[in-house]
């Protein structure tokens, strides 16, 4: 097994957001290395809110099966509000852009429901993932705080994976299950799912493997003063 790991500058730049996934598993130790970077990610007051759940094999069989049933019956049973609605401006502009390139480079059109809704599924069987983490967190005040934590964790983890050789996709919809979730591995009522993060290596020959989606510019998003 490599121990070699890319220079910061690659790493940033290399990272993506994989949708297609080979099936190949990462040792133990693999994961252990990169959840061992992610434990140096810094955090309010040092108090250090992630608590991660792994999940592989049956048990991440069980999940997929559970939320995508969850889905067909509607039920969503997320910790945290989120609404396209909310977005407005360029932000959602943005946001529109990302799922129409998605689409298009999957053949799918905006008028195929049942395809759009089978490509939406594949978020609940991790894009064939063969591991996803699981980022719960206590609350806080008005949770704000501890969210921006896991956040840093959340990028630590996947610039780790990046610099390793591996990737990770960030799944806002993996935290529309949380009930489902928490009963499933066990997890007290007292922490929230925030997000999860389906990850191991990218399938180099999926047709959005070369996808990569733009940024604004630094002069769009910074302002500097002196």
């Amino acid at each position: 097994m490599s121990t070699t790991t890319l220079a910061f500058d690659e790493t940033i730049r290399n990272r993506f957001s994989p949708r297609a996934f080979l099936p190949e598993p990462l040792t133990e130790e693999q994961i252990r290395q990169v959840l061992t970077d992610a434990q140096s990610s810094p955090s309010n007051c040092n108090n250090q809110p992630w608590h991660v759940h792994i999940v592989s094999g049956k048990t991440k069989d069980a999940l997929e099966k559970a939320m995508v049933r969850n889905h067909s019956e509607g039920i969503v049973t997320p910790d945290f509000t989120f609404d396209y609605a909310d977005f407005y401006g360029d932000y959602f502009d943005r946001s529109q852009e990302q799922a129409r390139i998605y689409y298009e480079t999957l053949g799918v059109t905006r008028e195929d429901k049942i395809k759009r809704d089978e490509v939406y599924i594949r978020n609940f069987k991790f894009y064939g993932a063969p591991h996803a983490a699981f980022l719960f967190m206590p609350s806080f005040g008005d949770n704000i705080r501890v969210a921006s934590d896991m956040g840093m964790y959340g990028q630590t983890f996947l610039l780790s994976l990046a610099a390793r050789g591996y990737a990770g996709i960030p799944q806002t919809l993996l935290g529309f299950h949380a009930d489902t979730v928490r009963e499933i591995l066990g997890v007290s009522e007292q922490y929230r799912l925030l997000f999860g993060i389906s990850f191991g290596y990218a399938d180099p020959n999926a047709p959005t493997h070369h996808v990569r989606m733009g940024r604004i510019s630094i002069d769009e998003s910074v302002t500097i003063h002196s």
